[in-house]
């Protein structure tokens, strides 16, 4: 196996499609990438919680947006927003959700193996 390679979300190996969202999954190797396209009024509790259970996203999220914000609040009550050109770190037990009317456009780096509560549900 070659060291050195690239994949289009075009070609994605997984694309899921949980309400209000679209997700395009390209595997490299040991990691994977993913591409969210989030629409306006996703959020994880109502569109995510009710098919995985449990009271909140139990998964780490690595990621940026390129477009849009994005609002995390954490079980202990912590708030991000996360917009255009940010980073992001989101620990497990938070809820999340489109804040505004832009569509949000994010990637997120994830250890192959490892599959995210949204990824689940398509």
């Amino acid at each position: 196996m070659t060291s050195m390679y690239k994949k289009s979300f075009e070609d994605a190996d997984e694309v899921k499609t949980p309400p209000k969202a679209h997700v395009s999954v390209v595997k490299l190797g040991d990691m994977n990438a993913s591409k969210l396209i989030l629409e306006p009024g996703w959020k994880w509790s109502e569109c995510i919680q009710p098919v995985v259970g449990g009271d909140s996203c139990q998964a780490g999220h690595v990621g940026v947006i390129v477009q849009g914000k994005l609002m995390c609040v954490h079980n202990d009550g912590t708030q991000v927003l996360a917009e255009a050109e940010d980073a992001y770190y989101f620990a497990p037990g938070h809820d999340g959700w489109v804040e505004g009317d832009e569509t949000v456009i994010a990637y997120e780096i994830v250890g192959a193996g490892k599959d995210f509560g949204p990824w689940k549900t398509a």
